[in-house]
């Protein structure tokens, strides 16, 4: 009998996924967390076969979650569940050690097909990722720009395109101004970006904002 545990802000997301997981592996104990602070909690005090984490949950960093969750359980399968653009969200949780990344517009069969690829330990690729990673292959296209940033980088580089104030990430980071400033200044050196203009222009054409 499976564990799992489902991490989602919205009733009728996990209503949907319950009632399809119990459709194909009647029987299976499936836990619930709202925030990325319950989630962590339930991660910690019980050990689930498969976690399936919404990207955008209030009050949550998902990168630093997934991040955390890896350092304290390395073998925690996580199916990312989201529905932002694949091509730039999933490689970035694909390299961070997440199993998956799952559209929330995906057809029953293929949620069942992921949750099963991932829950048998091998990584699940849709298949529109799969296509553009066939393409990638054969075009002479440069990768994604916003690819090069680090995980703090990509982090800070969503506040500042959401109009916070360097003060306002401090205090939601917990980092000192200074090093709010480096991270900053190496991300625009990166994107090859002059101001929060050109930024947010890059990260429009790229549909790489994830809502504020």
């Amino acid at each position: 009998m499976a564990s799992l545990l489902l991490a989602d802000d919205h009733y009728i997301v996990k209503r949907g996924l319950k009632l399809i997981i119990q459709s194909f592996m009647p029987g299976s104990k499936i836990d619930e967390a709202d925030d990325g602070d319950s989630c962590f909690e339930k991660i910690k005090n019980n050990n689930y076969d498969l976690l399936i984490l919404d990207v955008n949950m209030p009050r949550t960093d998902s990168f630093v979650l997934v991040s955390n969750i890896l350092a304290l359980k390395p073998e925690t399968k996580i199916l990312m569940f989201s529905m932002n653009d694949e091509e730039v969200y999933a490689r970035r949780f694909l390299k961070m050690g997440a199993m998956g990344y799952l559209k929330k517009d995906e057809p029953e069969a293929e949620i069942r097909k992921a949750i099963t690829t991932v829950l048998n330990n091998r990584k699940y690729i849709s298949p529109g990722l799969s296509q553009i990673l066939i393409e990638d292959l054969h075009s002479n296209h440069s990768e994604n720009p916003f690819n090069s940033l680090s995980p703090r980088e990509f982090e800070i580089f969503q506040h500042l395109v959401h109009g916070h104030s360097v003060a306002q990430i401090c205090q939601e980071l917990s980092l000192h101004s200074s090093t709010i400033g480096t991270h900053k200044a190496r991300l625009f050196k990166k994107l090859k970006c002059s101001n929060i203009i050109d930024l947010n222009l890059l990260a429009k054409a790229y549909n790489v904002i994830t809502p504020s």
